[in-house]
C-alpha cells in the first residue's frame, strides 16, 4: 500500500496549528500552479494590451485564477475524486477524461515543460550552456531532484509549503516591487488582438496556463496532505481545502497583476517577443549583474515546485486507477517519460500538446460548472442527463474543432462557425449550454414523474 493511503493522524485540536497547516497548504498549492508559463504570460499580456490593460488582465485572471480555484472547490465539495465526478458523464468518460487530464498535466506536457522551460529561460542565459548534451545533462539532474523531493508524497506540504514556496514568493515580490515602481507606467497602443476583444484575448492567455485542468488534478494532493496533518474526513477537509484554494488564488492574482504591471512599465515593451526575456531585462535593469541570477532562481524554483506537485498528483491518481501498482512505480515512470520528452525541446513539446490541451478545456470547464451548480439545486432536481448531454456535447464539439483546426476535417468548419464565438475558440459554449438545459428538463420531468 502506498503512503498516500495511510490513516490520517489524530487532530491536535489546536486551532493555531490547523490555521498554520492551511496556510502552508495554500502556499504548496500556489507553487504547484505557478510554473514557468505562469511567470512569462502575464508580462506579455501587460505589454500587448497597452491601454486596455485592465479588461485584458481581468480576462487572464478569470481563466488563470478563478477557474483553477473553482476546480479545486468543485472536487472538494463533491467529496469525490476527478474520476468520480467525471463518472457523471458515464464510467467510460470518467476513466478516459481523468486519465487524459492527468497525462496532460503530467508526462505528456506540463511536466516535461518544466525542465525544457527552465533550461531555455534560466540555465542557458545564466551560464551559456546550450546544445543537446547540456540539455540532456540538465534535464536528468532537474527531474531526479524533483523525484527525490516527491518520493514521500505526504511530506510535500512541508517541502513546498514551508521551504521552496516562501523563497519563490520572496524573490517574486522583490522583482515585482523593484521593476514595477522603478519606472513610469507608459502603456502603448494595444496590439490588434487586444484592440477589439481585450478581455477574451486575456482569457485565452489565461487558458494557456492550463491551471483549470491542473486544479481538478491537484485537489487530491491538497486533500491527502491535509489528512496527513490530522484533518478529519468530511467538513474539516472540505473547508480546509476550499480555504487553501482561495488563499492560493489570491496570491496568484496578486503575482499576476504585478507581473502584468511590469509589462506596462518596462521601456519599449512591445519590442519583446518573450516574457522570459522581458523579465530578465527588468531584473538586470533594476538589480544589475545579480539580476539574471535572481530571475534564473525564480524560474528554477517555479519549475521545480510545479514538477514536484505534478509527479505527486499524477502518481497518486494512477495508483488509485491501477491499485496493484505502487506510487513509486508511477513516480519513476513519469520522471523517465518527462526526461525523454524534455530532451526534444520546448517547441516540440508544445507542438504535440497544444491540440491535446485545447480539446480538454471545454469538457473540464463544463464538468466544473455543473459540479458547482448541482448542490445549489439539489432539492429541486438531481443532474443526470444534464451531465451526460452537456459533457458529451462539449467533447464532440471540442474534438471536431481541434480536428478542423489541424486541417484534418476542414470541410466541417463552416458548420462549426454557425455557433457564436467559434472564431475565438468559444463555439462549444452555446451548444453545451443548450444540451445542459435540455438535460435539466429531462431530469426535472423524470423526478416529477
Amino acid at each position: 500500500m502506498t503512503t498516500q493511503t495511510q490513516t490520517p493522524a489524530t487532530p491536535t485540536g489546536k486551532k493555531g496549528g490547523s490555521a498554520t497547516t492551511i496556510v502552508v497548504a495554500s502556499l504548496m498549492l500556489f507553487s504547484m500552479f505557478f510554473g514557468a508559463g505562469n511567470l512569462i504570460f502575464p508580462p506579455m499580456v501587460g505589454v500587448a494590451s497597452g491601454t486596455n490593460f485592465w479588461p485584458a488582465i481581468l480576462g487572464f485572471l478569470a481563466a488563470g485564477v478563478l477557474l483553477p480555484v473553482l476546480a479545486v472547490v468543485a472536487v472538494s465539495i463533491s467529496g469525490q475524486s476527478v474520476r468520480d465526478i467525471g463518472n457523471h458523464g458515464g464510467k467510460f468518460f470518467g476513466i478516459v477524461f481523468s486519465a487524459m487530464a492527468y497525462l496532460a498535466i503530467g508526462a505528456f506536457y506540463a511536466l516535461p515543460r518544466t525542465g525544457a522551460v527552465s533550461m531555455e529561460t534560466a540555465i542557458t542565459p545564466l551560464f551559456g550552456w546550450e546544445g543537446f548534451g547540456a540539455n540532456v545533462t540538465y534535464n536528468i539532474i532537474f527531474f531526479l531532484v524533483a523525484l527525490v523531493l516527491s518520493w514521500k508524497p505526504n511530506s510535500i506540504i512541508d517541502t513546498l509549503g514551508k521551504f521552496l514556496t516562501p523563497a519563490l514568493v520572496i524573490l517574486l515580490f522583490v522583482l515585482i516591487t523593484l521593476a514595477s515602481f522603478g519606472a513610469e507606467r507608459v502603456p502603448a497602443t494595444p496590439s490588434e488582438d487586444y484592440t477589439s476583444s481585450a478581455m477574451v484575448t486575456g482569457l485565452f492567455e489565461g487558458y494557456n496556463t492550463m491551471d483549470a485542468i491542473a486544479g481538478l488534478a491537484f485537489s487530491i494532493v491538497i486533500v491527502t496532505s491535509l489528512k496527513s496533518k490530522g484533518f478529519k474526513e468530511g467538513k474539516p477537509v472540505v473547508s480546509g481545502t476550499i480555504t487553501a484554494a482561495v488563499i492560493a488564488g489570491g496570491l496568484l492574482a496578486a503575482i499576476y497583476l504585478g507581473l502584468g504591471w511590469i509589462g506596462q512599465t518596462i521601456p519599449n515593451g512591445q519590442s519583446y517577443e518573450s516574457g522570459a526575456t522581458l523579465l530578465a531585462d527588468a531584473a538586470n535593469s533594476t538589480m544589475g549583474d545579480i539580476g539574471q541570477a535572481v530571475f534564473s532562481a525564480i524560474v528554477i524554483l517555479a519549475c521545480m515546485t510545479t514538477a514536484v506537485g505534478l509527479i505527486v498528483a499524477t502518481s497518486e491518481f494512477f495508483v488509485q486507477l491501477v491499485p496493484k501498482t505502487t506510487y513509486h512505480f508511477w513516480a519513476v515512470l513519469f520522471t523517465l517519460l518527462s526526461i525523454a520528452f524534455a530532451f526534444q525541446g520546448l517547441e516540440t513539446v508544445l507542438a504535440i500538446a497544444v491540440p491535446f490541451i485545447t480539446f480538454l478545456y471545454p469538457p473540464a470547464i463544463t464538468l466544473i460548472a455543473l459540479t458547482l451548480l448541482q448542490p445549489m439545486v439539489k432539492n429541486a432536481v438531481r443532474f443526470r442527463w444534464a451531465f451526460l448531454l452537456a459533457l458529451w456535447t462539449s467533447v464532440i464539439w471540442s474534438a471536431l474543432s481541434v480536428l478542423a483546426g489541424q486541417g484534418w476535417l476542414a470541410g466541417i468548419q463552416p458548420l462549426l462557425d454557425v455557433s457564436p464565438g467559434q472564431a475565438v475558440g468559444l463555439g462549444w459554449f452555446a451548444p453545451t449550454a443548450i444540451a445542459a438545459l435540455i438535460g435539466v428538463g429531462i431530469d426535472f420531468a423524470q423526478r416529477n414523474k
